[in-house]
């Protein structure tokens, strides 16, 4: 059974307490500095002074970041198939033809 921690998190200059497997902490930490470090940049790139709408962007980039990826991974996994159903049609041919 994983261990449990109780952790508290600043998001937007607001903590969040959190309780979580070990395992996860990390990669929470990493993804708040990530969310106010965009908040930062957001902030300064868009003279954007209201939270709500700066975590909407950050939220609308992040969901952008995993669609993408997404479309890549489909992308890649059809251009595999159409690979191997290549290669299975060269074999085919190849035990007939012997």
């Amino acid at each position: 059974m994983s261990e449990k921690l109780k952790i508290k998190l600043s998001v937007a200059n607001r903590a969040y307490p959190l309780t979580i497997d070990a395992s996860q902490e990390e990669g929470l930490r990493k993804a708040a500095k990530r969310i106010d470090s965009m908040i930062k940049q957001f902030e300064k790139s868009y003279s954007v002074r209201d939270k709500q709408d700066v975590l909407a962007m950050c939220a609308l980039q992040f969901a952008s970041q995993v669609e993408q990826k997404s479309i890549e991974k489909a992308n890649l996994n059809r251009q595999v198939e159409e690979k191997l159903n290549a290669l299975n049609e060269l074999l085919n041919l190849s035990l007939v033809s012997s």
